[in-house]
């Protein structure tokens, strides 16, 4: 496309999660309180595993880097969304749009790999108890953290940076209410083939990396946990197991469809609800599906209510 007699696009205009005037204030406060619940939920969740020396764990520092992504996911994605449900325009301009983006691939990404990292914890957990401590050393668990960061960080790179060399002229309203990369696409007025060859791609590796694993892993558990004579252990162990399963699911559910398809025959409306789950109803559910019908946080919890009553009443 000849772009010489259109202005580059310097601004973006976010149309947000529905143009129906009637439905902004319903979602705006939907939202808040979801916002509000994935920061109570992720911080309460932080906050007991550094004080609660029963959860200094593997599996309760992995559960803390998680929370901490979820912060940060929700923080990237939903205060912005809240503007569009109050303002006649959601302005945000081209080196926001793309900070925006950074990271959100940042976290998103990190978040898959963060939750590889924990199927690897419960497979050693369960498969092998007795190498348990060697095999999730501090230093093992670190080298886990740093990996997943560093994945999150050098997909975020790549996405960005093939954003970076599109030209955008003309249209400037973003029909979503963040910037992902398939709306953007949709306004560039360069060629983006590469771009939407690079996205599957991505996807596609980012998926097998760690999905694969994660598949493995619980097929490993899965014949360990029906060897368990004790059904309270078999009980225990699904309990964990399923938690985990379930937000995978979700997870990798929503973002394959939302990404595994050409940005040309992709609808923005299911887009648009295919992100809600994994932007904003994830980050708010995993700390409840991890955490509090966990019978280690509730006694870590039952404990924190002791001590304070106590220094209460001295």
């Amino acid at each position: 496309m000849d772009i010489g007699n259109h202005s580059m696009v310097t601004n973006f205009i976010l149309m947000g999660l529905t143009d129906q005037s009637e439905l902004q204030l319903p979602l705006f406060l939907l939202f808040l309180q979801i916002y509000i619940i994935t920061m109570m939920g992720n911080m309460g969740l932080l906050l007991l595993i550094r004080i609660s020396s029963q959860l200094h764990t593997p599996m309760y520092y992995f559960l803390s880097n998680l929370s901490f992504i979820d912060l940060c996911y929700s923080s990237v994605i939903i205060p912005k969304m809240l503007v569009s449900f109050v303002s006649e325009k959601n302005i945000i301009s081209y080196s926001g749009c793309l900070t925006q983006f950074f990271f959100f691939c940042t976290f998103g990404i990190a978040d898959c790999y963060m939750l590889t990292a924990m199927a690897y914890d419960r497979y050693v957990a369960i498969c092998s108890p007795l190498i348990y401590n060697s095999a999730m050393s501090q230093n093992i668990c670190f080298l886990l953290v740093i990996g997943v960061y560093t994945m999150g960080v050098f997909g975020a790179i790549t996405h960005t940076s093939g954003l970076a060399r599109l030209s955008f002229c003309g249209n400037n309203v973003i029909s979503h209410y963040f910037c992902d990369i398939s709306p953007l696409l949709k306004l560039s007025c360069s060629s983006t083939y590469i771009n939407e060859l690079l996205v599957t791609l991505l996807v596609v590796i980012n998926s097998l990396i760690t999905t694969l694993p994660i598949l493995i892993s619980y097929v490993f558990i899965l014949s360990s946990i029906l060897s368990i004579h004790c059904a309270k252990g078999r009980s225990k162990a699904f309990s964990t197991c399923g938690s985990h399963l379930a937000s995978v699911a979700v997870l990798y559910g929503s973002i394959i469809f939302m990404y595994c398809q050409p940005a040309s025959t992709s609808n923005i409306t299911e887009q648009k609800v295919s992100s809600v789950t994994y932007t904003t109803v994830i980050p708010m559910l995993n700390p409840w599906i991890y955490s509090l019908r966990n019978k280690d946080v509730k006694d870590a919890l039952k404990k924190i209510r002791k001590d304070w009553l106590v220094s209460r009443c001295k």
